[in-house]
C-alpha cells in the first residue's frame, strides 16, 4: 500500500489531477444516488432515465465549478484553508445547479434530496482529501527525524509549520512553561510541561530539542539549558527575530547552543552619548583593524558615523577582509565614512606618526597586540617589541600628532602576570600611565586604557576549538580541570572600550565588570551533552567524548585577574569600573624602557626578565625562559662547554 502510495504521490502533475478529476466524478455520482435511494429508501430511482439525464447534466456542472474553484490546483499535502473552502463553496453550487437543473428539465427529485446531496458530497469530497492527507503525513513521518520545540509562541508555530512542510523533521510536541497552553493542542501539536520532555526522550522518540525563545533574556535561556543538560539530546536554538527580520537569517536555520545563553550574561544597553563622543564626526584610527577585538571596533565604530576611519593592520588578508566587510556595510547603509586602510606595523614610530598627521587622526584604539601566551613565551623579544615598545611608539605619535583621546585594550593577564605576554601589557599600561602624567604640561592627548578578559569567538577562544573536537568526535583536550576564566561578547566588549574611553581623564585604568568566571570544564562538559552526547570518565566509561587534560601551558595561569588592589571605583557606567594602580615617574620610566630596548636588540634574554620582575608589575613566572631561540643556543652551548672541559682535563 505504501509503495503504491508513493508512486502516485511522485506522478507526474497532470496525471495526478486527471486520478483526482476521475475519483471526484465517482464521489458526486455515488452521493446522487445514495442521495435519492436514501431519501426513497429504494432502490427504483436507478432504473428511471429521468435521473441518468439530470445526473448527465449534473456531473459536467460540478466538476466545472471544481475546476474554476482552484480546488485542482491545491496539492493535497498541503491542503489549508482556501482548498476547504473551494469544497464548501463548489458543493454549494453543485447542489444549486442539481435544483435548478431539475426544475428547468422538469424532471422531480424529493425537497430533502439536495440536502443529503450535499452532505454526502462534502463527506465524501473533502473527507476523502483529509483522509489522503492524514495518510500521507503519516507516511512521511515514519522517514522524519522527531524533535521537541521548546516555545509554543509565534515563532515556534511559525518553525513548527516550517519543519512539518519539510522533508527532514517532525515536530512531535511543543514544550511550554506557560500552564495555559499546557494541555491544549495547537496546530495538531500537543503542548507539554516540561516533564514531557523526559517521557519521549526516554522512550527514545526524540532527538532533538528546539530553543524557539528568540525574545527570552540570555539569563531565563541559562536556566532552560541547565534543565535540558542531563538529557542526552541534541540542544539547537533559531535565530533572533531581529535577524530574522533583518533578512540575515531564516526561522528555520538551526544554530548550536550560544555560549552566551550558557554563561547567562544580558549586555547592558550601551548609553549613545558616550559612544558618540570620541567618534561622530571625528578622524578615528584603530591599530591592530583586522584582529578579532580590533575588527568589532571598527564595526562599531562604523555605526556611529566618524568623519573617517583609518584602518592600521600589519597582516594584508587582515585589513582587506575588515576593509572589504566594513565598505559593504557603509554602502549598504549609505553612510557618509570614508575609509583609509593603511599597512603597517607599530613598532616603527616614524610609519605610524606620519599616518596620524597626514589623517588628521582625533582618536585613537590601540588594539595592535600579541596576546597569544604561550606563543609570545616562545618569542619574547617580539613579545616586547609589540607589546611594551608599539605601545610606546603609538603613543608617543599620538603626542606628537596632537591626538586628542588615546585608548589601549589590555587585558585581565595584566594583573599579576606569570607570564611574559602579561608583563608586557602591564608594561604598556605603565607606559601609558607614565606619558599621562605630562597632560596639560607637554601635551593634550589623553591616555586610558580598558582591562578585561577573554571575548567569545576571538581567534584565541577555547569555545570555538571545543565545537570542533565535538564534531570530530574528541576528544576535548583542556590545559587543567580546576582552570576558570572571564567571558564576554566581542560585540560587548567592543562596546564597553568605546564608552570607557569617553569617560577618561587622563591616566586611567578602567575595568570591565565580566561577570562571575567560568570554570572551562563546567563549560566543556555542558558543550558535550547540549551536543547530545555524554561525556565519557571513570563514573561514565561508556560515554562518548572524552575531556583530557593536558597540563597548563608555559605562563598560564589557573585563574585571572581583573584588579590589583581593592581600590576599585564606579563610573556613571554600571559595567564600567576604575583601578587605582601602582605607577612609575616618567624619568624611571624612560631609563627602565632604554634598558629593555638594549637588552632587546642583544637577545639578552636574562635582563629582559630581570628588568620585567624589577619593574612595578608584579611578574611572578611560574616558569623558566622558554623563548624557543634562546633555548635553542643554550643547547648548543652545553655540548661545547662540555668539549672544553674534556680538553682541560687532559
Amino acid at each position: 500500500m505504501d509503495k503504491f502510495i508513493r508512486s502516485v504521490l511522485n506522478a507526474p502533475r497532470a496525471k495526478k489531477r486527471l486520478i483526482t478529476l476521475f475519483i471526484d466524478s465517482f464521489f458526486i455520482i455515488s452521493a446522487f444516488w445514495l442521495a435519492l435511494i436514501v431519501r426513497l429508501d429504494s432502490i427504483s430511482p436507478f432504473y428511471n432515465t429521468d435521473n441518468w439525464l439530470l445526473l448527465a447534466l449534473l456531473l459536467p456542472t460540478s466538476l466545472f465549478a471544481f475546476i474554476n474553484l482552484g480546488l485542482y490546483r491545491a496539492v493535497l499535502r498541503y491542503m489549508n484553508a482556501q482548498a476547504v473552502w473551494a469544497i464548501v463553496l463548489g458543493t454549494l453550487i453543485t447542489t444549486t445547479a442539481l435544483v435548478l437543473i431539475s426544475f428547468f428539465v422538469g424532471i422531480t427529485i424529493p425537497r430533502t434530496m439536495p440536502f443529503i446531496f450535499a452532505w454526502l458530497c462534502l463527506l465524501t469530497v473533502g473527507g476523502a482529501r483529509i483522509l489522503v492527507r492524514a495518510m500521507i503525513g503519516k507516511l512521511t513521518t515514519a522517514s522524519k527525524e522527531s524533535i521537541i520545540i521548546y516555545g509554543a509562541g509565534s515563532a515556534g508555530r511559525q518553525l513548527a509549520t516550517a519543519l512539518n512542510t519539510g522533508p527532514e523533521y517532525y515536530v512531535r510536541a511543543f514544550i511550554d512553561d506557560d500552564e495555559s497552553k499546557q494541555g491544549s493542542i495547537i496546530q495538531g501539536i500537543p503542548v507539554l510541561c516540561f516533564k514531557g520532555i523526559y517521557d519521549l526522550v526516554n522512550k527514545g522518540n526524540v532527538s532533538k530539542v528546539l530553543l524557539a525563545l528568540p525574545s527570552e533574556s540570555r539569563a531565563r535561556r541559562k536556566q532552560i539549558l541547565a534543565q535540558l543538560e542531563p538529557l542526552t539530546v541534541t540542544v539547537l536554538s533559531i535565530p533572533g527575530m531581529a535577524d530574522v527580520v533583518e533578512g540575515k537569517a531564516k526561522l528555520s536555520e538551526f544554530r548550536d547552543v550560544e555560549i552566551e545563553d550558557l554563561l547567562g550574561r544580558d549586555p547592558v544597553s550601551p548609553k549613545p552619548e558616550l559612544m558618540a563622543a570620541n567618534i561622530t564626526g571625528k578622524v578615528v584610527m584603530v591599530t591592530g583593524a583586522g584582529g578579532s577585538i580590533g575588527s568589532e571596533l571598527c564595526r562599531q565604530i562604523v555605526k556611529q558615523q566618524p568623519k573617517k576611519l583609518v584602518l592600521f593592520e600589519l597582516s594584508e588578508f587582515g585589513l582587506y577582509s575588515i576593509e572589504k566587510e566594513l565598505s559593504e556595510y557603509i554602502n549598504h547603509n549609505q553612510l557618509d565614512v570614508k575609509l583609509v586602510p593603511i599597512m603597517g606595523s607599530v613598532q616603527r614610530i616614524n610609519r605610524i606618526e606620519t599616518v596620524m598627521m597626514a589623517f588628521g587622526v582625533q582618536t585613537v584604539y590601540h588594539a595592535a597586540a600579541y596576546k597569544h601566551v604561550p606563543l609570545v613565551e616562545h618569542n619574547v623579544v617580539e613579545g616586547v617589541r609589540n607589546n611594551v615598545f608599539g605601545t610606546y611608539y603609538a603613543a608617543k605619535a599620538a603626542v606628537n600628532a596632537k591626538v586628542e583621546t588615546f585608548v589601549l585594550i589590555s587585558t585581565d593577564k595584566a594583573v599579576r602576570p606569570t607570564n611574559v605576554m602579561g608583563a608586557t601589557k602591564r608594561m604598556a599600561e605603565l607606559v601609558l600611565q607614565g606619558l599621562a602624567q605630562n597632560k596639560g604640561k607637554q601635551h593634550n592627548t589623553r591616555f586610558c586604557m580598558v582591562r578585561f578578559g577573554n571575548v567569545l569567538g576571538s581567534s584565541g577562544s577555547v569555545v570555538p576549538l571545543f565545537r570542533r573536537q565535538i564534531k570530530e568526535g574528541g576528544p576535548i583536550t583542556l590545559t587543567h580541570p580546576d582552570i576558570t576564566r572571564f567571558f564576554m561578547t566581542i560585540p560587548e566588549a567592543a562596546q564597553l572600550v568605546i564608552q570607557a574611553g569617553s569617560m577618561g581623564r587622563g591616566g586611567d585604568v578602567f575595568v570591565l565588570d565580566m561577570g562571575e568566571s567560568v570554570k572551562i570544564k563546567d563549560l566543556a562538559t555542558k558543550m558535550v551533552r547540549l551536543s547530545g552526547y555524554e561525556v565519557k570518565d571513570d563514573a561514565n566509561p561508556h560515554g562518548d567524548i572524552e575531556i583530557l587534560c593536558t597540563g597548563l601551558r608555559p605562563g598560564e595561569k589557573l585563574f585571572e585577574e581583573l584588579l590589583i588592589g581593592d581600590n576599585v571605583g564606579k563610573t556613571s557606567h554600571e559595567r564600567i569600573m576604575t583601578a587605582n594602580e601602582v605607577m612609575l615617574p616618567l624619568p624611571e620610566l624612560n631609563v627602565f624602557l632604554e634598558a629593555l630596548d638594549i637588552a632587546c636588540h642583544n637577545f639578552d634574554h636574562q635582563t629582559i626578565r630581570q628588568l620585567l620582575l624589577d619593574a612595578p608589575t608584579g611578574f611572578n613566572p611560574t616558569d623558566g625562559i622558554c623563548d624557543l631561540v634562546w633555548n635553542a643556543k643554550q643547547q648548543k652551548r652545553e655540548p661545547e662547554t662540555t668539549a672544553k672541559v674534556i680538553n682541560l682535563n687532559n
